[in-house]
């Protein structure tokens, strides 16, 4: 790398803590986000709660989600405690998190269990495909590199690869990424799906 030379780092991976807060997204009947479609083989819940609680867990889900996607971007101003049941994989704040503790609680196992066999499949299909990650990003920064005829510029980005039921890619942070498993492991059409967003960095 020359000195003083633009830098790109991309982090892939299918992190158990994002896959639990999914997975806990689903087995309590949270919406948002809106745009991100469900986990694939996790049955979704159907929960009778007044609009004020479904509000106060969608709020409490929303900012548990934000500080494990993006943790150092969204300091929380409380400790953080680990949520029983859910190993190192799933903490929240101290304070004004009740209702979303409560209600993760007793969905424990199957949200670690679900995010543990997710992540043990990425790991093997990264394993089986060793060094192909590193060039489908490369590739994609040099055909940018080439179309807008200069050295892209430095960027960081979080790539989460996941068994999402729908096809695609979405903006889950500010540096990061959720990539559907079916559409990462397809080698043209990763490849499509990813220019925007490398154009969008670079």
């Amino acid at each position: 790398m020359v000195a003083g030379a633009p830098e790109w780092v991309v982090r892939e991976d299918a992190s158990p803590t994002v896959l639990v807060a999914l997975a806990v997204r689903q087995l309590l009947g949270i919406r948002s986000p809106d745009e991100l479609p469900p986990l694939r083989n996790l049955p979704a819940a159907s929960v009778a709660r007044s609009d004020l609680s479904q509000a106060a867990l969608e709020r409490q889900w929303r900012e548990f989600w934000a500080l494990t996607v993006e943790p150092l971007a969204h300091p929380s101003p409380v400790p953080l405690d680990l949520v029983d049941g859910f190993g190192l994989l799933a903490a929240l704040p101290t304070e004004g998190f009740d209702e979303l503790r409560d209600a993760m609680m007793p969905h424990a196992g199957a949200a670690v269990a679900y995010a543990d066999s997710a992540h043990s499949r990425y790991r093997a299909d990264a394993t089986a495909g060793a060094r192909v990650s590193y060039r489908a990003y490369a590739g994609a920064i040099a055909e940018h590199e080439r179309r807008v005829g200069r050295r892209a510029h430095s960027f960081e980005l979080n790539v989460q690869v996941l068994p999402l039921a729908q096809r695609g890619v979405w903006w889950i942070g500010s540096l990061t990424i959720a990539v559907t498993d079916g559409l990462r492991g397809d080698v043209v059409a990763f490849d499509a799906a990813i220019h925007p967003i490398i154009a969008e960095l670079a």
